[in-house]
């Protein structure tokens, strides 16, 4: 016979402790931890480089100028203007120009650069300094350094022309002449910056991928093109986006090479005159400052665009190169 138990009441659940002050502060810390760490890095960020930004987009909406307590608002009118002004499309053809001249040779030869010294070189750490200095120089030193190297009369590079039989260079007139020697001033300072960022990627690369490709009878040339630089991209496209950013806001060099001319804003015709360089002028010579942070916000826009732009293309040779394997 069997017997059928009445259902057993559980007993009522226990009530967790409480946990100590210890045990929170420990949960705190798991939970809080990670956020403290990384809050310094937004904390300067947002001090030196999200205020200004959003304070130069309200600065632009008011005819401000210096000294004036209360501007007036004007919205937009800034903008319109600035975009029917002939001398800031000129320098933006400028700007593009010197870009485009600068930091195309800039990459290959630091590609090249990074693929020199990743050979057996004797003394790699001399060699790796010297490419190094041109950027650890003083940038005001390299100016005046470069205008005297291009000056029309005295120049080195115009005597070495004369002694070849080629008539002297207006480096400072001509508006080509001018971007190409500022496109050289810009090349010669940054080239060997961006070739150690490069060989750090090149020796990153796994060696066991080359001894594959040797294996496979590739040459040094073949593995350079097929393996190396495909290896390479994330890096590549890392110093593009950098150098766009760089190219894009040149100021110095532009503003040094006519030191000795008389008009210091990008020649006596503005024939070099960049974006950045138009801005300081509306801004510090003309106390224009509404003005100067419209054109400060258009250049951002314009970074903006065409960084965007350089990875789009990046990515869509990517995906390209994905599918035909």
């Amino acid at each position: 016979m069997t017997v059928v138990q009445a259902p057993r009441r559980d007993a009522p659940p226990a009530v967790p402790p409480r946990p100590s002050f210890r045990q929170r502060l420990s949960k705190w810390d798991v939970k809080f931890s990670p956020y403290a760490y990384i809050a310094p890095f937004f904390v300067v960020f947002g001090l030196v480089g999200l205020f200004p930004l959003l304070y130069t987009a309200y600065v632009s909406l008011y005819d401000w100028e210096i000294g004036d307590d209360d501007p007036p608002f004007v919205g937009f009118e800034n903008y319109v203007q600035l975009f029917g002004d002939g001398q800031f499309w000129n320098a933006v053809g400028n700007t593009l120009s010197i870009f485009v001249l600068s930091s195309g040779p800039q990459i290959v030869i630091a590609v090249l650069l990074a693929a020199l010294l990743n050979t057996r070189l004797r003394g790699p750490t001399g060699w790796r300094i010297g490419i190094l200095i041109p950027y650890a120089a003083s940038l005001v030193a390299i100016g005046i350094i470069f205008a005297n190297l291009f000056g029309n009369q005295y120049g080195l590079l115009n005597s070495i022309l004369e002694m070849a039989g080629i008539d002297r260079i207006d480096w400072q007139a001509g508006t080509l002449s001018s971007h190409v020697a500022i496109a050289v001033m810009v090349n010669w300072r940054w080239t060997g910056y961006n070739a150690l960022i490069v060989l750090a990627a090149m020796q990153a690369i796994p060696k066991e991928i080359n001894e594959a490709a040797v294996v496979d009878g590739a040459g040094p040339v073949r593995r350079f093109f097929s393996v190396t630089l495909p290896l390479l991209r994330p890096t590549l496209i890392f110093v593009v986006i950098t150098s766009t950013i760089g190219g894009l806001q040149i100021f110095t060099e532009p503003k040094l090479f006519d030191v000795g001319q008389g008009s210091n804003n990008g020649g006596s015709s503005n024939q070099f005159q960049t974006v950045t360089l138009y801005m300081y002028q509306q801004g510090f010579e003309n106390f224009d400052l509404g003005y100067a942070s419209a054109i400060a916000w258009v250049l951002f826009l314009l970074i903006v665009v065409i960084a965007l732009v350089n990875f789009l293309i990046t990515r869509r040779l990517a995906a390209t190169e994905g599918g035909r394997r």
